[in-house]
């Protein structure tokens, strides 16, 4: 039986869209990445929908939207994924899933979320159901408060880590402005980061506005196929690893500075693909935090723990730097909406890989590592991936 293989993809424009219909968003998404993979809809065996909702939306049941829209789909198994942040990468794994025990000869996913649909502290309640909300609803600012209640203590324990913060930021910004899907396509710099002001105030704990990814609208979508089925082989791109790790959601039972969960599953994700660090070309990291990707930093094995900061200060995870972390911009400047994050984050792997990706092409694409996670650091996803040589 044959491997499976992202086919093909599709990324929509992400950003603030008063006026976007999601279900024709959903299904604008689906037929691009058909297209793109080579593929009719009548080939389609399962359809995986990744879509967090949780009342941004008052219609749920999305994966029963597809077949409006595309009537070959009317009688195709269908599923909707939910987990929190990581939900998109959920539904890639129902896909993945769905290809190796032979169910699926291709199986299309499709990743969205319309988050614009009510005012900032709406979203912010929404969004705190991520949490554990016996200890954690209350937490004012919402989930940036979590995450500024865990920068805070990193803080607390290793020395203010502001300039990091925010060189963090500044790079992300700085690649965003190469992606033509992101929301904000803007190189706002280092000092614009770092200095408090009435465009950038603090959010929560020592979080600016900069520290934080943007509420946003998109949809993103892919197809993975056996390979001994898959059209255009050219473009193909491999799973070397696909490993999902959770961890207690309460932060009361762990170290929020330690993101264990994330750590455990890049170990598993290298180990299954027999590769290391220094094997792979670029990450796409979960940044919906700057202090989110500096713990990453730590959890992936670039640096000792607390030691972080030392990633971005000697410039090794820019994109000219030894191990490139979000070419695409990361949550921080291309969006991050929910349902469509993850997938998000294989289709800019993919394009990588395949020499698609434009003004954001990497002089060297070989391998990429992927972090999904949802909550702080509960549900975590790598996925190693490769061009089809």
């Amino acid at each position: 039986m044959g491997s499976p293989v992202i086919s093909g993809w599709y990324h929509s424009p992400f950003g603030k869209f008063d006026q976007l219909d999601p279900e024709q968003m959903m299904a604008d998404a689906a037929v691009a990445a058909l297209e793109h993979a080579g593929l009719d809809a009548e080939q389609i065996d399962s359809v995986h929908v990744g879509h967090f909702n949780a009342g941004f939306l008052y219609q749920d049941f999305p994966s029963a939207l597809l077949a409006n829209h595309i009537p070959a789909l009317r009688f195709t198994p269908s599923v909707r994924l939910e987990n929190a942040c990581s939900t998109g990468s959920a539904a890639i794994h129902s896909a993945l899933q769905a290809v190796l025990s032979g169910q699926a000869r291709h199986a299309l996913v499709v990743g969205f979320e319309k988050m614009n649909t009510l005012p900032t502290d709406e979203v912010g309640k929404i969004l705190l159901k991520c949490c554990y909300a016996k200890e954690e609803a209350q937490i004012e600012g919402g989930f940036a408060g979590v995450f500024g209640t865990i920068a805070q203590t990193y803080f607390d324990r290793y020395g203010d880590q502001s300039d990091a913060l925010a060189m963090i930021a500044a790079k992300n910004h700085a690649n965003g402005a190469l992606n033509p899907y992101a929301h904000m396509r803007r190189d706002l710099g280092y000092e614009f980061c770092r200095e408090p002001s009435a465009k950038n105030p603090f959010v929560a704990g020592p979080l600016k506005r900069t520290d934080c990814s943007l509420i946003t609208d998109g949809a993103a979508a892919l197809v993975i196929s056996r390979d001994d089925h898959a059209p255009g082989r050219g473009q193909a791109i491999t799973f070397r690893a696909a490993v999902q790790v959770n961890d207690y959601l309460p932060l009361s039972r762990r170290d929020p500075t330690v993101f264990e969960g994330a750590a455990r599953a890049w170990q598993q994700a290298l180990g299954t693909a027999n590769l290391s660090l220094a094997d792979l070309s670029l990450v796409e990291t979960h940044d919906c935090f700057t202090i989110a990707e500096l713990l990453e930093y730590e959890a992936m094995g670039l640096a000792e723990r607390g030691q972080g900061a030392r990633v971005i200060a000697e410039g090794i995870s820019r994109k000219d730097g030894r191990l490139p972390i979000n070419p695409s911009g990361g949550l921080k400047s291309k969006g991050h909406p929910i349902g469509a994050t993850g997938v998000s984050m294989h289709v800019m792997a993919a394009m990588q890989l395949s020499g698609q990706a434009g003004d954001m092409q990497l002089a060297k694409a070989d391998r990429a590592g992927v972090f999904n996670m949802g909550g702080a650091a509960v549900t975590n996803y790598v996925s190693i991936l490769e061009r089809v040589q």
